[in-house]
């Protein structure tokens, strides 16, 4: 079974969904945690909103610090920060794979709730067809 860790600044959407979306499209072939550099303490609602509207049980996720996870040994490191943005990403040391799949945060996301609604959504489409890829 292979272990992955999905990193971002606030862990509160797109590691989140990403995690989500590990653990349910492997198939129990992966196991999958999030973590963040700066967790922001909390889960951003619309990405559990976003999850379950495309079928995706979310789990019991939280925000929390790399720091949980600093004494683990994992398969994969996938960080998921939007280098367009100019946004730091967090780097995870040591000998582990790694992976970085630039995407837009839409926690900062404007415009109509439709608009937002529409930027959750495009973010979860573009995590999903990562990692249907990575799984095939």
């Amino acid at each position: 079974m292979e272990r992955i860790l999905v990193l971002c600044t606030g862990n509160s959407c797109r590691s989140i969904m990403a995690e989500a979306l590990l653990n349910h499209l492997g198939r129990g072939r992966v196991v999958s945690v999030s973590a963040g550099s700066r967790p922001t303490g909390h889960v951003h609602p619309l990405s559990l909103a976003t999850l379950n509207r495309h079928g995706i049980d979310p789990g019991q996720p939280r925000s929390q610090s790399w720091d949980a996870f600093a004494d683990q040994n994992f398969d994969l490191v996938i960080t998921v920060c939007d280098q367009a943005a100019a946004e730091i990403c967090p780097v995870f040391l040591g000998p582990t794979k790694k992976l970085h799949w630039s995407t837009p945060d839409p926690a900062k996301a404007t415009g109509t709730d439709a608009d937002i609604q529409a930027a959750f959504d495009d973010v979860f489409h573009q995590l999903k067809h990562r990692i249907e890829e990575y799984l095939a």
